[in-house]
């Protein structure tokens, strides 16, 4: 055999040895990706802590209870089938505690964080338990005798009960917390009531990890929240995005725009405090009624733009559909309201304001926009393009947003919906009246200027 044929010979083997190599290799990925990931412990899908947070004297107690499951990464000791070793638990209940919640509980005092929790008392409770109806039944339960050890018991469907302790200055000081509870399951809950000294009880709920929560803000700090929240409402909310590019659209001069953008200020001002002082009605298909009509005012804009608009025409329906975005602001600073302490007012004005600035920033970003796609592309085919594609959208949220909306009943007609229909009736007069009135100002002021369809 020469030279060039044992190289033949030599490539061929080492050409079938790769293919082998490379086979086996592919053969054991396929094995790895096929076959099921190992976990030493699996993650909850919901987990609801309860907790109270108590300043008294120079402590600030912090009561929680948590399902036991929920802290997947202590190793248990266990007996038998798998019931929880209970003469030998309180180790491992000691490092849950330092684990999951000395660690992972920041709290402050005027601003000021204070030092590590410390662990005062821990237990393992039954999930038959109802003891955390309040801080006296809690504690009453936490220093009661402890479940008998050879009591037989699943450990994952059990409660676990804690109370930490740490120095503080003064009872009276104001506290707040941050919670990193997140990785404790797949969806957390935090249900959390305050009790100052001499103060109404407040609860707060929570989803995961918050952020820093202020148990009792000053104004100012309850004004930044709620203009942040605002601002970030308007950005993250697409279809009112939707609706605001609706009302611009045709639109290029400044009067027209300053005139649209104050009815809808005005109108969704109006509904959004009505709802936050519990002026609107608080039946279960109300929601997503707001929530349809809100899809359906995008298509009205954006179908009147197709066929052509005026100013006068706009800013009018500007305001009667602002009244419904309105109610649409108020379901989420509802849920927020939570986190305002005793200062409702200053928190309605500054989700509003909130509101008014994100608003601005997307008509600052939007305007010039259009303007210079104007300039490369005829106006009437930019105006029937752009409303075509957000008619598109928004009749496809009209259709779903009425299915949800018809698994709700409606309301039965009794004397309490007719009196409340007859308010709203007046509402809705007095509101014609003064966009009557209103509408011979906006015409003199603008001259009965016509904007371009």
């Amino acid at each position: 055999m020469d030279l060039g044929e044992r190289s033949v010979t030599n490539s061929g083997r080492w050409i079938g040895k790769a293919i082998r190599c490379g086979l086996a290799l592919v053969l054991t990925l396929l094995a790895t990706i096929a076959s099921p990931p190992a976990f030493a412990h699996d993650i909850p899908a919901d987990v609801r802590i309860q907790a109270f947070v108590k300043p008294e004297g120079q402590h600030l107690y912090v009561l929680l209870r948590v399902p036991l499951g929920a802290m997947n990464e202590v190793d248990m000791p266990l007996r038998g089938p798998g019931y929880l070793d209970l003469a030998r638990a309180d180790a491992a209940l000691r490092v849950a505690a330092e684990l999951w919640f000395a660690d992972n509980l920041s709290l402050f005092e005027d601003d000021r964080r204070l030092p590590r929790p410390t662990l005062v008392m821990a237990r393992v409770s039954l999930a038959s338990d109802r003891s955390f109806a309040s801080w006296d039944e809690a504690m009453a339960h936490l220093r009661a005798p402890p479940i008998p050890p050879e009591t037989e018991l699943y450990w994952k469907a059990q409660y676990f009960d804690l109370l930490l302790d740490l120095p503080i200055s003064s009872d009276r000081s104001r506290f707040s917390v941050e919670p990193r509870l997140a990785r404790m399951g797949l969806r957390v809950v935090t249900t959390l009531r305050y009790l100052p000294p001499g103060g109404a009880e407040r609860a707060f709920e929570f989803h995961g990890n918050p952020g820093l929560v202020r148990l009792d803000p000053r104004w100012h700090q309850a004004a930044l929240r709620f203009v942040e929240g605002g601002f970030l409402h308007i950005l993250d909310g697409t279809d009112h995005l939707l609706f605001i590019a609706c009302l611009v659209i045709p639109f290029r001069r400044l009067r027209p725009l300053v005139v649209i953008a104050t009815a809808f200020t005005v109108a969704h001002s109006l509904t959004l405090a009505a709802a936050v002082l519990g002026l609107a009605s608080e039946g279960l298909w109300f929601p997503p009624l707001v929530e349809w009509l809100i899809a359906v005012s995008i298509v009205a804009m954006a179908l009147e733009n197709l066929v052509g608009t005026s100013s006068r025409r706009r800013w009018i329906a500007a305001f009667v559909f602002g009244l419904v975005h309105g109610f649409g602001f108020a379901f989420v600073l509802r849920e927020s309201l939570q986190f305002a302490g005793s200062h409702l007012a200053t928190a309605l004005l500054a989700f509003n304001a909130g509101v008014e600035l994100g608003q601005l920033a997307v008509l600052l970003v939007l305007v010039p926009a259009l303007n210079a796609l104007r300039r490369l592309v005829p106006e009437r085919a930019m105006v029937i393009v752009l409303s075509a594609v957000v008619a598109h959208t928004a009749w496809h949220w009209t259709g779903e947003r009425w299915a949800a909306l018809r698994q709700f009943p409606w309301p039965a007609v009794d004397a309490g919906a007719l009196a409340g229909g007859l308010r709203w009736l007046m509402a809705a007069l007095a509101a014609g009246l003064a966009v009557w009135a209103a509408d011979r100002f906006v015409r003199r002021w603008m001259g009965a200027e016509e904007a371009p369809p």
